[in-house]
């Protein structure tokens, strides 16, 4: 293991060999790292604390300190991180806490960008980018594929839907459909299927189809929410996509933008 004189790493720490770890880190108890992790200059994590492999922490990232939540007494709760993720300049991850399910979840193959900052217990899928200082309050769940755009600020206990794309400064405080391109002019609206982004993601023509005509109904159509999904499941759709849409907003709880 590579690691730099001036780094302090706890004795309660397991970290692999193939970890290097740069000048004035500190890596504490109970911070458990896997094969092939980088972490550079001035980087604090603190546990209890699991990574994955090949995870990349930039200078003065700061993972897995305690929760920012008044109620929150020192209990033990845990910041679970997968693998391939990389944690830029300045990003804030913190911990769960005990009435929020004691974790907060971090899957694999994200990017976060500079002074991005993920509160207690919020769960974030894979293949997610947060643009520079973007921010979720606590509780908040990011699907798959989700794109955040710089200084977003997410209001806690909402939803980012798997494949949407969500434009800069955008304030969100209820949930963002899955495949939607969603920015806010004032009021916050959908603009329409992430077209572009979903054919990135290799979708069919034919899905994406699907989906452009679902969200017709949902937010062209002089239709309300629930005569649009009426008419998206008397289309018959096939994708899957479409069903996950559906299912998305029948399980909101704050409602959603559209």
């Amino acid at each position: 293991m590579k690691v730099h004189p001036t780094a302090i790493i706890d004795a309660g720490a397991r970290i692999a060999c193939t970890v290097t770890v740069g000048p004035y880190s500190i890596i504490g108890e109970d911070v458990e790292l896997g094969e092939g992790c980088e972490v550079m200059s001035h980087v604090v994590l603190h546990g209890p604390t699991r990574a994955g492999k090949e995870n990349r922490f930039f200078p003065y990232a700061s993972i897995g300190l305690d929760p920012q939540d008044m109620k929150y007494a020192g209990e033990r709760t845990y910041l679970e991180i997968g693998s391939h993720n990389v944690f830029r300049e300045f990003v804030t991850v913190h911990r769960g806490t005990a009435e929020g399910g004691g974790v907060t979840r971090i899957g694999s193959h994200n990017l976060l960008m500079a002074y991005v900052h993920i509160a207690h217990d919020c769960q974030l899928g894979d293949n997610i980018v947060m643009a520079n200082g973007a921010s979720l309050a606590g509780h908040v769940e990011i699907g798959d594929h989700a794109m955040v755009g710089a200084f977003c600020g997410i209001h806690q206990f909402c939803r980012i839907g798997a494949f949407s794309f969500l434009g800069s400064y955008t304030v969100v405080n209820k949930d963002i459909l899955p495949y939607s391109k969603t920015t806010a002019p004032r009021p916050m609206e959908v603009l329409g299927s992430n077209r572009i982004g979903l054919e990135r993601r290799g979708l069919s023509k034919a899905e994406m189809d699907e989906i452009a005509e679902a969200f017709r109904l949902l937010i062209r159509s002089k239709l309300n929410t629930t005569q649009a999904l009426e008419a998206i499941e008397a289309r018959g759709f096939q994708s899957p996509h479409v069903h996950a849409l559906i299912d998305f907003i029948r399980t909101s709880e704050r409602g959603v933008v559209k």
